[in-house]
């Protein structure tokens, strides 16, 4: 008996042992798993406490408005919502498949998504995600109407361009997520975008908000306002001279700016084919749409790479005859010629073999520097290339900007292509005097052009004035500035008169506009192919100067690649012309000899503003004047006889006196 007890002692003490062991092992399990959780991950679960606890929804900064140089608004934010999610909430209220399939079609059909995604969005393991956002006010109603726990509703901004397709290469535009892509979105987004604040609420595990909670809002600081040196009329008229040149001539693109030279102040700047910066992924033109739509993925990509850069400052061309006036210029500021120097053109230039020839192998005969420069001729401006040699001529291209980025405020500006004095020869530096061998962006030759006009003195290209805060304030002012003087008062002077024989006696004769003393200069080269050889393809140019005895404005039109001719005259003077005739009278530079014509050809702009669509068409009927919806009217619209809308604002203003060939623009929401 004693013999059992003390076994069954033996064995209680095992067993006590063994539970005691079991016992420190978990002990010791437990110690580790709980210095795991507070140590090792102690981080990692203390953000996810915080995000239990806390609900965390950022409040978006109201980014800056774009203003031309007159007030006039031409981007600005609009108010709109976006949509957030707190998964967990929706299936703890929603708890079987069907019901949340339900409240998904719901939600589908007025957020115009595919359910599935919104099901996919309630199935995350995250706290709160972003279901939608740019909601319209009458979408976040429907939604706040039915009174779902789980969704959530933060006001929000997005970026609204109200002249749709107006400046857009300058402007740019933002990306879904309102940063800014291209142009002086880009460009001054840091400033444009502020900063924005958060709205931190103490919550339950579900997300609903403690009534005892310590809730916190950090107000989001506004972006500043831009201002912009264009005129919004002039980039109307820029715009309106370039698609109908771009109509005319069948080219593959044309672009154009327009400078004040004593500022480099960029007054307009227009390219087409253009886009809508509400839309831009996709081109405005309903041709071009139709071709974009035919691409592959990768093809449309491009397409819009394309689309949104800049050919003005972003692409490098040969000027051709353009060049002439650096080639002259540089040879009368040093000595070299005077106006009057005598040359002949036989109509070939031959050197170590190389025959160059004029235009047409046109043979120009005797004649002096006005002339040479007023015929265009390549044999004298070789000549005058080889004269400088090419130490000079180069010193030169880089004293009017042509070797390095004007280094405008724009983005994605391009440097030239210009050799040095390792790799120019004899022949390379005659191709240069012409203007061929050598490639720069348009910017870079409209200010060296605006240095000529502005008494020699280069100036640093610009096209934002000030930034301002949202209570008008200037925060930061740019002034003008001059990067150095190029070439002497009394060069300047004789260039300016080279330029006016150049319109009025020569090839710019085109040009011409009664009471106005005009000058410029025409530019044809042609195009290096993907071969690396000149084709048949060319670029033709006009460049032009007005008023001539008082320089006001510096205009340059470029047509890539024409298909109706290779001639300046027939295809880039026109569109300058066209842009001159309006901007001249605009600016208040009064012709000497009005020849204004009778008043049958020009007509009073009525007030529409305000008025229906319908209503403002009718006015402008009985007035006998054009118009043209802003933003364009879909095709639906077009269809719907009953369609409507109240005309916000129009262009130009009421009381303004047009030509009744112009357009009245109606601008709509």
């Amino acid at each position: 008996m004693e013999r059992r007890t003390r076994g069954a002692s033996l064995q209680g003490k095992k067993r006590i042992l063994f539970a005691f062991a079991l016992i420190a092992v978990a002990m010791v399990l437990l110690l580790f798993r709980t210095a795991w959780i507070q140590v090792v991950k102690a981080e990692e679960y203390t953000d996810k406490a915080k995000d239990q606890q806390t609900s965390d929804i950022p409040v978006e900064a109201k980014r800056g408005a774009i203003y031309d140089r007159n007030g006039k608004e031409l981007a600005t934010s609009a108010t709109c919502y976006t949509l957030w999610v707190r998964p967990a909430q929706i299936r703890e209220n929603y708890k079987t498949d069907e019901k949340r399939q339900e409240l998904a079609s719901a939600l589908a059909v007025i957020l115009e998504f595919d359910s599935g995604d919104i099901i996919h969005a309630f199935e995350s393991e995250s706290v709160l995600v972003r279901l939608a956002n740019y909601l319209e006010k009458e979408q976040a109603t429907q939604i706040r109407d039915m009174e779902v726990y789980g969704l959530e509703l933060s006001e929000d901004t997005k970026r609204f361009y109200p002249m749709g397709d107006f400046a857009s290469i300058l402007l740019g535009s933002v990306n879904d997520d309102g940063v800014g892509r291209s142009g002086i979105e880009l460009q001054y987004n840091e400033y444009l975008s502020g900063i924005a604040g958060r709205a931190v609420m103490d919550t339950d595990i579900s997300g609903n908000q403690l009534s005892f909670g310590q809730d916190k809002y950090y107000e989001a600081e506004d972006g500043l306002n831009v201002t912009l040196t264009i005129d919004e009329v002039l980039q109307h008229y820029l715009q309106d001279a370039i698609q109908k040149g771009y109509q005319d001539t069948g080219a593959e693109r044309v672009f154009a700016v327009a400078m004040d030279p004593k500022t480099a102040e960029v007054l307009a700047m227009a390219v087409t084919p253009s886009f809508d910066p509400n839309e831009p992924t996709k081109p405005s033109d309903a041709a071009e749409l139709e071709v974009f739509s035919e691409l592959s993925l990768e093809e449309q990509s491009a397409y819009l790479s394309r689309m949104w850069r800049n050919p003005l400052i972003s692409d490098v061309y040969e000027p051709g005859s353009t060049m002439k006036l650096i080639t002259s210029s540089s040879s009368l500021e040093e000595g070299i010629v005077t106006p009057q120097t005598g040359f002949y053109c036989s109509g070939v230039y031959e050197l170590y073999g190389v025959e160059m020839y004029d235009a047409e192998h046109h043979v120009h005969g005797q004649e002096s520097l006005i002339q040479a420069v007023g015929n265009s001729c390549n044999p004298v401006h070789i000549q005058l290339a080889l004269m400088l040699g090419a130490e000079r001529f180069l010193s030169y291209i880089e004293k009017y900007g042509l070797t390095e980025p004007t280094g405008i405020d724009l983005p994605g500006e391009s440097g030239s292509l210009v050799g040095n004095l390792d790799t120019i020869g004899p022949v390379e530096l005659a191709n240069m005097g012409f203007g061929q061998g050598l490639a720069i962006t348009p910017l870079q030759l409209a200010t060296a052009v605006c240095a000529i006009a502005n008494d020699g003195v280069l100036m640093k290209p610009h096209c934002v004035s000030a930034l301002t805060d949202k209570d008008g304030n200037a925060v930061v002012e740019y002034k003008p500035e001059v990067v150095r003087k190029v070439i002497s008062h009394d060069t300047a002077a004789e260039m300016m008169d080279i330029m006016y024989q150049q319109v009025e006696n020569y090839g710019g004769r085109k040009a011409q506009i009664e009471g106005y003393k005009i000058g410029g200069k025409t530019g044809t080269s042609s195009k290096v192919g993907d071969d690396g050889t000149y084709g048949d393809q060319t670029d033709t140019s006009f460049i032009a100067v007005a008023p001539i005895d008082d320089p006001q404005i510096v205009v340059l039109v470029i047509c890539s690649s024409p298909q109706t001719t290779y001639y300046a005259d027939l295809t880039a003077i026109p569109i300058a012309r066209d842009f001159l005739v309006k901007a001249l009278p605009y600016m208040g530079l009064a012709p000497a000899d009005t020849g204004e014509g009778s008043d049958e050809d020009y007509a009073y702009v009525p007030d529409v503003t305000g008025y229906s669509y319908q209503d403002a068409a009718a006015i402008l009927a009985e007035y006998g004047l054009k118009y043209e919806v802003t933003p364009e009217l879909t095709s639906d619209e077009k269809k719907d006889k009953s369609f409507t809308f109240e005309v916000v604002d129009q262009y130009p203003k009421a009381g303004s006196k047009i030509d009744k060939d112009e357009k009245v623009y109606l601008y709509r929401e």
